[in-house]
């Protein structure tokens, strides 16, 4: 199974990605590392994760704060935002296709 990224989504995990390595440097690759394992994991059982929705579910990444959430489509899993669990927890919903 493949996957994409939200346009919105996307930009998320750059910033995120941005904000760690300015912290400290290699940070951001191992976050993005992380971020990716937890993709991988979706891919691999996607609907292993309580669901948000009738649509959307969530998987929380074990090292940093974040949770993906996520659509899964007959060929695909979309990811609808790279979501830091320290803030706004709904500020993804509306994102339920490409836009």
């Amino acid at each position: 199974m493949k996957y994409t990224f939200h346009p919105a989504a996307e930009k998320e995990l750059s910033e995120s990605v941005d904000y760690y390595e300015e912290s400290q440097k290699g940070l951001g690759a191992e976050f993005l590392r992380e971020i990716y394992r937890t993709i991988q994991n979706i891919v691999t059982f996607p609907d292993a994760w309580s669901p948000l929705s009738t649509s959307t579910r969530r998987c929380l990444s074990k090292r940093f704060p974040y949770g993906i959430v996520y659509q899964v489509t007959k060929n695909e899993v979309l990811i609808i935002a790279v979501m830091n669990l320290n803030r706004e927890p709904d500020h993804w919903k509306g994102r339920d296709k490409k836009q």
